[in-house]
């Protein structure tokens, strides 16, 4: 008997400890809402449901009030997108603007580091980072000073805008031919006086890993950790010279960690097995690292530009917010 209830005991602890790890999937949005007034703080005497649920009141309060939290607070959810501002994002929001704001290009940003996705089913076709790094620095300098800073022209697909604007220029030409009158000429398109260039450079896996765990009579514990890296080169070309006129490199790590648990013990002189695994981990978005290390080199070209007399950073704007 008293192996029967301390088998009971350990099964119920595993099972109690799973569920506080492991998320259940929701059903529908209305699991997700995740307002106020969904259900109480803590537990209380509530006589309301006693006539509806029969039975002691204060026990059936605290029973339908606790399941009710933990039905909208611990399930896996379908989730609406949203905005990130990282906290890289929000420095470069918040720059000072431009005394003269440069015209600037970006051809491409590529991904330079030849990495792979690990596997551990074999060799990996997916890239270990995001293969948008033009775009996101794109809209990097768009976000620099809330669009107070770069006036960044269209690079990426000047083919598309080449033909769109021979197909407006023949049909003015068409127009003007049918009234008899002169086409109306179509204005030259802007030109940058510096290209931005770089790419994602670096990959480095495994920098920093570790761990603890411990076993006893069939059961155990673990914890592990992972700490990876992404290197982000960024510069400034001037275009009437081609002299490299800026260069910042940033670096943003990567964090993966996890733990888990697990019973194996045979009982009743080992004619029975009880076997239970339990675990939970979390990844650091590679494309967001990507996205934060782009926002930071950014936001040092600035500064840098600023130091080097390349431009000026308008402090008068901040002195004038400061005195209102």
């Amino acid at each position: 008997m008293e192996i029967l209830t301390r088998t009971a005991s350990i099964i119920a602890l595993a099972f109690m400890t799973g569920c506080a790890s492991v998320p259940q999937w929701s059903e529908g949005p209305a699991n997700c809402e995740y307002g106020e007034g969904k259900f109480k703080p803590g537990f209380g005497k509530n006589t309301s449901h006693v006539e509806e649920y029969g039975g002691d009141g204060y026990l059936l309060d605290a029973m339908y009030t606790g399941t009710r939290k933990y039905i909208e607070t611990k399930q896996i959810c379908v989730e609406q997108p949203e905005v990130v501002d990282l906290p890289s994002y929000i420095d470069l929001l918040n720059l000072p603007p431009a005394e003269t704001r440069p015209v600037v290009a970006v051809y491409q940003f590529l991904d330079k580091t030849g990495q792979r996705k690990d596997s551990v089913t074999g060799q990996s076709f997916s890239t270990a980072v995001t293969q948008g790094g033009t775009e996101l620095l794109i809209d990097a300098l768009k976000t620099a000073g809330n669009g107070t800073w770069f006036r960044v022209v269209e690079r990426q697909g000047i083919d598309a805008l080449v033909r769109e604007r021979q197909i407006i220029r023949s049909g003015r030409d068409e127009a003007a031919k049918a009234l008899g009158e002169e086409p109306q000429k179509l204005g030259p398109l802007l030109f940058a006086g510096m290209i931005i260039e770089g790419g994602i450079i670096g990959y480095d896996s495994n920098l920093k890993t570790g761990g603890r765990g411990a076993r006893t009579l069939g059961i155990g514990f673990s914890r592990q950790y992972r700490q990876d890296q992404v290197t982000v080169s960024l510069r400034a070309v001037s275009v009437l010279t081609g002299e490299v006129l800026l260069n910042v490199q940033t670096k943003k790590t990567i964090l993966s960690y996890g733990s888990g648990g697990d019973i194996f013990r045979f009982i009743e002189q080992g004619t029975q097995l009880i076997e239970y695994e339990d675990g939970v981990g979390n990844n650091e978005s590679v494309t967001y690292a990507v996205r934060t290390a782009i926002e930071a080199a950014v936001l040092e070209m600035v500064y840098q530009g600023d130091r080097r007399g390349f431009w000026k950073i308008n402090n008068k704007k901040i002195e004038e917010t400061k005195d209102d």
